[in-house]
């Protein structure tokens, strides 16, 4: 150490100038005002937007602004609940981050050695460690005795032997031998090392960095909410250009107006140039719509096409149309060409109802009942270990196809086990030779947990002996250590010489390697090696213990001439591993039964990750060659060649950073929905990149900034519970669309219908409110309330290019929006007088009818994809039964005491109990097919 005289102070400050401090550039937190406005994005919200725009200009027209205030009511609720739920699991997860950058560490300074914070070491400074001290900053060694280091955090292995000569590189190691890395720990021995890297030049820095890159990756969700809005918008502007057409058309022939054929061409004109003008807007809605009905067609990119392009075309066509209408006899410059203004009030009437049709065709309540599901979810998630930070990774799990995990920490406890030992009968020397012939400890300063210092294979022989009875801190403290040598990956071996109290003797303990104490040993068993063969082809670490007694005169000599003496008796091999996780068997097996592939990509060795993996049912045992490749093999291949062996591939072992990242984007190029799990450093690139990375509770600050759910339990059978959320929510949004969608398809044919037909619904703007706004997220309430249900996990993940309304749900909103239909034209035929004018009692009653159809249908949707009756367990959903109350009580209220603003009247207590009863069959007829599917199935 006197050799190294270390920087002077001008030089370390000059190096920080130049190299930069040794901290991390904190990742980029979005301003709050960002992440509101980011909720904006949702496809569904986006077409909310246009529909609240078109509402203002009916309202303009009509004077009357409910619906339009309500749906911005709708947009500013479903944005601001998902804003507060993700900024409040925000502030829970920083607390799990809190990072300490000032913790001293002994340099070499101005030829002294001194103490400077952790923050202040720079490039060419020399770092004095030892046994559990946490390395500071790359560095390369000048001197290691013994060195041991825990690189689990970036390279998931638990123990790496280092060394200062390059050349006595492992061809099995991540990392070179002769250089130490920022975050990891050194487990045993003493070393000097020069730090050549620093903050984000460091690996550590680099991976951090990576695993903050914004990934834009969508969302399941996002992408089939996305073809959703697609298909409205692609329907509502057909249905709405239909409408116009057809009323205009009826207006021509059959309406009392009289178009003569100038203003006709003129009108025709104007209407031509004004789509013309706005064709930016509609001809992406006819092109996506078309993609929609025949996918995988392709179309001309419009996006590129601007205003004053579209402007220009316009006016050419006006203009040669108004040309051509001239030289046939038409001149538009006279009055006569142009219609009067009655005639161009009835067309703007037209219009409003063509928008009025797209605004009700737009579920207004499904932004609220996604977040609502999203936000309960995340809340109800939290009580079974599983902090949700970014709202949609809920629902993403449940789509997940591939879960790509780490081993160490996540399917093992990182915590090595004596896992089989076979001792002589001489317990009071074995409990010496473990407790004396050791530098471990073990912490037990949090109340039932235990935590290990030093090297963890020692560490592991010291728990071991806790759990039979002994303290081995006692045995230390009772013996007196004459002579000790620490172990070597060059001896393989550990001596120690101690006074045994008990007996007054000197004894000599050696542990190490089987064959090494076999070769110092005369009664070495031969069946042991057969034993130690079985331990080790499971990937267990094994170890031999040996002793004698020595003379006093001899204690204090060399310890390893004493050693190769020999003479030892034999006192028994133990195999020590890294036990799986309590649960994460059952675990790994219920997301196989999901359909969900599970990969482990891991920096141990091939010989371990290949047997922790057929332990758990990862690999099979046809798997166990062609499922396991290193991370030098798969970096050696191409994308394409990747790709192909992808499916294949079960286990990576001395995987890094580098290489579990791109596993994950290629996997998501094949079109996987991807998982990783992990819980260090070296995992933060891919859980950031990932459709949703899982931290662990006991992870690394970067892995879990990285990642969108954090397991607070670190528990692998917590996934399997956000599997079951996830899919379990996502049939909850499905239930709320078969509600919602039927509602809206009921009212959009009656207003078309009746528009036609010159019998337009006679429900108000407000009550159109209640039952398109109100009632709807009461419904989305109710319906996301709803309690996970165990048998999706059966299932197969859905497709992630799936339309959300699937073949049956389209059935079933089709059938019943069709009897909602037929069963509310009868009824406004009926109500209705001979001059098809409705008293404002019958349109009370009308009103009610509407909404208790819809009251009766939530149960039906309640019980859909159950294949249960919908009364089955409604007493576990208090939520449901509190929300189908206010329903109803609401409706009382409105239609009893809304008066003016509600245009309703009292109804009878006859006719409501009549009502109630004859708008119950919906319920009835839906409970009768549910008993006839089970009966059939």
């Amino acid at each position: 150490m006197s050799d190294y005289k270390g920087l002077t102070n001008e030089q370390a400050k000059e190096s920080r100038r130049v190299n930069g401090e040794n901290i991390l550039t904190p990742p980029p937190r979005e301003p709050m005002w960002r992440l509101f406005l980011g909720k904006f994005n949702d496809p569904i919200i986006r077409i909310l937007l246009i529909a609240a725009l078109l509402s203002l200009l009916i309202s303009i027209r009509s004077g009357e602004i409910y619906e339009t205030i309500g749906i911005i009511f709708a947009i500013l609720l479903a944005t601001g609940i998902s804003f507060w739920f993700e900024a409040d699991a925000g502030k829970k997860f920083n607390l799990l981050n809190k990072v300490n950058e000032e913790n001293p560490v002994k340099v070499i300074r101005d030829g002294s050695i001194t103490e400077v914070p952790k923050r202040d070491i720079v490039v060419g400074d020399i770092v004095i460690l030892d046994a559990g001290e946490e390395v500071p900053a790359d560095g390369e060694l000048l001197e290691a005795v013994s060195l041991s280091v825990n690189e689990s955090a970036l390279t998931g292995e638990p123990l790496a032997r280092k060394r200062v000569n390059p050349n006595e590189l492992s061809s099995e190691a991540t990392y070179p031998v002769n250089q130490i890395y920022k975050s990891t720990t050194v487990l045993e021995g003493y070393c000097l090392c020069r730090v050549t890297s620093v903050g984000d030049n460091t690996e550590y820095g680099k991976v951090a960095r990576r695993s903050a890159e914004i990934s834009n990756e969508p969302t399941p969700l996002n992408r089939q909410l996305e073809g959703l809005a697609r298909f409205i918008g692609f329907a509502g502007f057909i249905l709405a250009v239909a409408t116009f057409a057809a009323l205009f058309v009826k207006d021509i022939f059959l309406g009392e107006a009289h178009y003569g054929a100038a203003p006709l061409w003129t009108l025709f004109t104007v209407i031509a140039a004004g789509f013309v003008a706005i064709a930016k807007v509609w001809i992406p809605i006819i092109m996506e719509g078309v993609e929609l009905l025949r996918p995988g067609v392709k179309h001309p990119d419009f996006s590129k096409l601007s205003w004053g392009v579209s402007a220009l075309i316009a006016i050419t066509l006006a203009l040669t149309s108004f040309v051509i209408g001239y030289l046939v006899g038409y001149n538009p410059l006279e009055s006569v060409s142009w219609i009067d203004g009655n005639m161009a009030l009835r067309i703007l009437k037209y219009f409003m109802v063509s928008v009025t049709l797209i605004v009700v065709a737009v579920p207004e309540g499904l932004p609220m009942a996604v977040t609502l599901s999203l936000a309960l979810s995340m809340r109800k998630m939290l009580t079974s270990n599983n902090l949700v930070r970014k709202m949609h990774a809920t629902e993403t799990m449940g789509a997940a196809t591939v879960i790509c995990t780490d081993k160490t920490g996540t399917l093992t406890q990182n915590q090595m086990r004596v896992s089989f030992e076979h001792f002589v009968e001489n317990p009071e020397i074995i409990e010496s030779s473990i407790a004396l012939n050791s530098t471990a400890h073990l912490d037990r300063s949090v109340e039932g947990k235990i935590r290990t210092l030093g090297n963890p294979t020692e560490a592991a022989l010291l728990i071991w002996l806790s759990e039979n009875g002994k303290d081995y801190l006692k045995i230390r403290e009772s013996s007196k250590i004459i002579n000790q040598l620490t172990f070597s990956t060059e001896r393989k071996y550990m001596a120690t010489v101690a006074l045994s109290p008990e007996s007054g003797r000197y004894l000599l303990f050696v542990k190490g390697a089987p064959e090494i104490i076999a070769s110092f040993t005369a009664d070495y068993p031969a069946d042991v090696s057969a034993k130690l063969a079985g331990y080790q082809a499971r990937a267990m670490r094994t170890l031999g213990f040996g002793y004698r007694e020595i003379s006093p005169e001899r204690a204090t000599e060399d310890v390893e001439s004493l050693v190769k003496e020999g003479g030892l008796t034999y006192l028994g091999v133990v195999a020590i591993s890294d036990p799986l996780r309590e649960d994460v068997t059952e675990a790994v097996a219920s997301c196989v039964g999901a359909g969900i592939e599970v990969k482990m990509i891991t920096g141990d060795t091939p010989g371990t990750a290949r047997e922790i993996a057929r332990r758990i049912g990862i690999l099979g045992e046809d798997e166990l060659v062609s499922g396991v490749i290193s991370g030098l093999d798969f970096d050696s291949l191409t994308d394409i060649e990747a790709m192909e062996r992808l499916p294949f591939i079960k286990v990576m072992c001395r995987a890094r950073p580098a290489d579990k990242e791109r596993m994950v984007r290629l996997l998501q190029r094949l079109g996987e929905v991807v998982a990783v799990t992990g819980d260090g450093t070296n995992d933060a690139p891919a859980l950031n990149h990932a459709h949703v990375g899982l931290s662990m509770g006991s992870g690394t600050s970067v892995a879990k900034e990285a990642s969108d759910i954090t397991l607070l339990d670190d528990s692998f059978s917590s996934i399997v519970t956000a599997v079951l959320w996830g899919r379990s929510l996502y049939s909850n949004i499905q239930r709320f669309l078969i509600f919602q969608l039927t509602i809206n398809v009921t009212a959009l044919v009656v207003v078309l219908l009746g528009s036609i037909f010159g019998k337009e619904i006679p429900l108000t703007i407000t009550q159109m409110l209640w039952v398109n706004l109100i009632m709807d997220t009461f419904a989305a309430g109710a319906l996301a309330s709803l309690p996970p249900d165990i048998r999706v996990l059966k299932e197969r993940p859905r497709s992630p290019g799936a339309f959300i309304v699937t073949p049956s749900m389209r059935v079933n909103i089709l059938i019943t929006a069709l009897l909602f239909i037929a069963g509310l034209l009868t009824m406004l035929w009926y109500l209705g007088d001979v001059n098809n004018e409705i008293s404002e009692y019958n349109i009370s009653l009308f009103f009610t009818i509407f909404v208790m159809l819809q009251f009766w249908n939530l149960f039906n949707a309640k019980a859909f994809l159950t294949g249960k009756s919908a009364f089955k367990g409604i007493l576990a959903s208090p939520a449901f039964m509190v929300v189908a109350s206010a329903i109803i009580f609401g409706q009382l209220l409105i239609v009893e005491f809304g008066g003016e603003l509600f245009r309703t009247v009292p109804l009878t207590f006859r006719d409501w109990i009549l009502v109630i009863a004859v708008t119950s069959v919906v319920l009835w007829i839906g409970e009768t097919v549910r008993f006839f599917k089970r009966r059939v199935l």
